[in-house]
C-alpha cells in the first residue's frame, strides 16, 4: 500500500466468521507504527455485511506497519492481520494536505496547521448538508466552489442527527436513508457511504469539515452507550481527515417538546463531558474538540478542560444581538483556561427578514477585533436546506424560520463581504493581533457597542472598525518614533484608499483627515475600516 503525507489511505478487513450482530458485538482497531516507532491506535468502522474499513493518514513520509486487533481474538479475518504502507511526501497544492490538520497555536489564542502555518477560521453553516435535499454531486460541488471562491476555510455540518426535527423525520434522510435504524439498534453504513462522498469532497476542495456529532437532545433519546457507538463510527470514518470535532449542537438545550427540561439539561451536560473524554481517548489524530452551545461552550460541560476551543452562540436579533456578541467574546477571551474563542452562530443572514449584510460585517469585526480567532457565518435557507418550491417547513415548536431557497440564500452578499474581510486581515500577521480598545476614541462599551473597535500589534499595525460613519474616530497612543502610513478599507467591496502618512500630536493621538471641516465624516454613509501600517 502506498500513500502521501497527510492524505488518508483506506483498506478493508473481512470477517471469516458469522456474527448475528457484528456492529454491536465486535470492535476492531488497527495499530500503526511509524518510522520513528510512534504508534496510532486507529478505530475501524463497520462498513456493512462482514467488512470493517480502516482509514489512516501519516504525518511524515516513511514506512509504516500495521496490525489489527479484534475484540474476538478468534476472528482470524479481523484479528492479527498485518500489512505495511510506504508514505511519500505530498506534492499537491491543497493546504490541508500541504500544511496538515488544524490545531491550537502555542499562544492558545488562534489556530494553525500542524506545520505551524496560521489558520484563520471562516466557517459556513450547513447543518443539514448531508441530507439528500442538498444533492450529490452537483449541489455540494457548486456550494463548495462558491465558498472557496469567497475565502471560507471551514464548513459546519451535522452527522445526520439533525436539529429542528423529530427523530427519523424524512427531511433528514439522504439517498440511503437515515444514519441509524429506527430503534437505534445499529448504524446504517450506506448512509455514511453517501456522507463520505460529501465530506471527502469538502476536504479535497480545501475546506475543513467541522463535524457536529448530533443535535444534543439525541443524547437522552439514545443513551450514552449508543452515542459512544455513534461517535466511534464518526471518528473511525473521518478522524484521518483534517477535521474538527463538535460534540453536539446546542449542547445543554433539551428537545423543544421535552417534558422534563431540567433533567435533560443535567443529563446532557454530564453526558457531553463524558463523551468529550471518550472521543479524545479513541482519536489517535488528536483533532480539535469543541461543542456548539446555547451560549458559551464551557458552560455546556462540567469540565471545560475537555474542550480545545470556545464556541459561542450569541443571538439572531439583528443589531440587538451585538451587545451580547461582543460581551460574550470579550468575557470568553479573559476566562481560564485560555483557549481560542470564536462565535459559532449569530444572526444568520436573512433570518427574521433581517440580519442583512451590514449586520454580518458588524458581528465579524466586533468579534475579530476583540480576540476571536475567526468567525462563523450562516445564511438562512442554507443551514436548513430549503429547496425551491419546497421549503424545509416548521420546526417542532410549530414555526418555520423562513422559506428562501438555499440556491438564492448562498448568494446573499454577506458571505462575500466576510470573505473580503478575511482576505484583508491576511495582509497582516493577524494571529499576533490583540484587542486594544484604548487605541481609539470613542471606543465601544457595553452601553454603546456600536462605537469603534481597535486591535493590532503595537509598533507594527493597527486596525480600527467604525460601525457608524458620523464622526471620524481618533486613533490614540501612537508610539513615539514609529512612522505609520494609513488607509481606508471598504468592507462592502474590498477597495483600499490611501489616506497618507500619520502625523500624530505630541501625545501620539491622530484624527484621520477625512471629510471637511467642521464635518469630519467617512466618505460614504456606511461602516468603514481605518488601518495603519508601520513604514519600514
Amino acid at each position: 500500500m502506498r500513500g502521501q503525507k497527510n492524505v488518508p489511505v483506506e483498506f478493508y478487513l473481512k470477517s471469516e466468521k458469522s456474527h448475528p450482530d457484528i456492529f454491536n458485538n465486535i470492535e476492531v482497531d488497527v495499530i500503526f507504527t511509524g518510522p520513528e516507532r510512534d504508534e496510532w491506535k486507529v478505530p475501524a468502522f463497520w462498513a456493512g455485511g462482514d467488512l470493517f474499513g480502516v482509514r489512516f493518514s501519516a504525518p511524515e513520509p516513511g514506512r509504516y506497519t500495521w496490525v489489527s486487533l479484534c475484540s474476538d481474538t478468534k476472528e482470524t479475518g479481523l484479528h492479527s492481520r498485518t500489512g505495511e504502507a510506504e508514505v511519500v511526501p505530498y506534492e499537491g497544492a491543497n493546504p490541508l494536505f500541504k500544511h496538515g490538520r488544524v490545531r491550537c497555536a502555542r499562544t492558545k489564542r488562534t489556530f494553525e496547521h500542524s506545520d505551524g502555518t496560521p489558520f484563520f477560521w471562516l466557517a459556513d453553516t450547513w447543518w443539514m448538508g448531508l441530507c439528500k435535499r442538498l444533492g450529490w454531486p452537483e449541489d455540494i460541488r457548486m456550494l463548495a466552489a462558491d465558498r472557496i471562491s469567497k475565502n471560507f476555510s471551514v464548513i459546519q455540518v451535522v452527522a445526520g442527527l439533525y436539529p429542528d426535527m423529530p427523530a427519523f423525520d424524512q427531511r433528514g434522510a439522504n439517498e440511503a436513508g437515515f444514519p441509524w435504524e429506527k430503534d437505534y439498534a445499529r448504524i446504517n453504513p450506506a448512509y455514511f457511504d453517501m456522507a463520505d462522498l460529501r465530506l471527502e469532497w469538502l476536504v479535497r476542495a480545501g475546506l475543513v469539515p467541522c463535524i457536529v456529532g448530533c443535535w444534543a437532545y439525541f443524547l437522552p433519546w439514545m443513551g450514552i452507550e449508543k452515542m459512544k457507538k455513534h461517535w466511534r463510527n464518526i471518528v473511525a470514518r473521518y478522524g484521518a481527515y483534517p477535521v474538527v470535532w463538535c460534540l453536539a449542537g446546542e449542547g445543554a438545550m433539551p428537545y423543544y417538546l421535552s417534558k422534563d427540561k431540567e433533567k435533560d439539561i443535567e443529563v446532557q451536560k454530564k453526558g457531553w463531558t463524558e463523551l468529550a473524554r471518550y472521543v479524545r481517548s479513541i482519536d489517535p489524530f488528536h483533532n480539535l474538540i469543541t461543542i456548539h452551545p446555547t451560549n458559551n461552550a464551557r458552560d455546556q460541560v462540567e469540565d471545560p478542560s475537555v474542550l480545545d476551543f470556545e464556541m459561542m452562540q450569541t443571538g439572531h436579533s439583528d443589531r440587538q444581538s451585538l451587545g451580547n456578541t461582543v460581551t460574550s467574546v470579550t468575557d470568553a477571551y479573559k476566562r481560564e483556561p485560555v483557549m481560542p474563542v470564536l462565535v459559532g452562530e449569530v444572526c444568520y443572514e436573512g433570518i427574521g427578514e433581517a440580519c442583512r449584510q451590514e449586520v454580518q460585517r458588524l458581528m465579524f469585526w466586533a468579534s475579530v477585533l476583540n480576540g476571536s480567532c475567526g468567525h462563523t457565518y450562516g445564511a438562512n435557507g442554507v443551514w436548513q436546506v430549503n429547496t425551491k418550491g419546497k421549503p424545509y417547513g416548521p420546526s417542532p415548536h410549530g414555526m418555520s424560520y423562513g422559506n428562501v431557497a438555499w440556491e438564492d440564500a448562498y448568494q446573499l452578499p454577506g458571505s462575500g463581504q466576510l470573505g473580503l474581510a478575511k482576505k484583508f486581515l491576511e495582509r497582516f500577521e493577524w494571529w499576533r493581533f490583540e484587542p486594544h480598545p484604548e487605541w481609539v476614541k470613542p471606543a465601544w462599551t457595553k452601553e454603546n457597542p456600536c462605537a469603534p473597535y481597535a486591535a493590532g500589534i503595537p509598533g507594527e499595525a493597527r486596525v480600527v472598525y467604525s460601525p457608524l460613519p458620523w464622526g471620524v474616530p481618533e486613533v490614540r497612543g501612537l508610539e513615539i518614533g514609529v512612522r505609520y502610513k494609513s488607509a481606508l478599507f471598504n468592507p462592502v467591496n474590498g477597495e483600499i484608499t490611501d489616506i497618507g502618512p500619520v502625523n500624530a500630536d505630541e501625545n501620539g493621538d491622530w484624527v484621520p483627515p477625512l471629510g471637511n471641516d467642521p464635518w469630519r465624516v467617512m466618505p460614504v454613509f456606511q461602516d468603514w475600516v481605518i488601518f495603519l501600517e508601520r513604514i519600514r
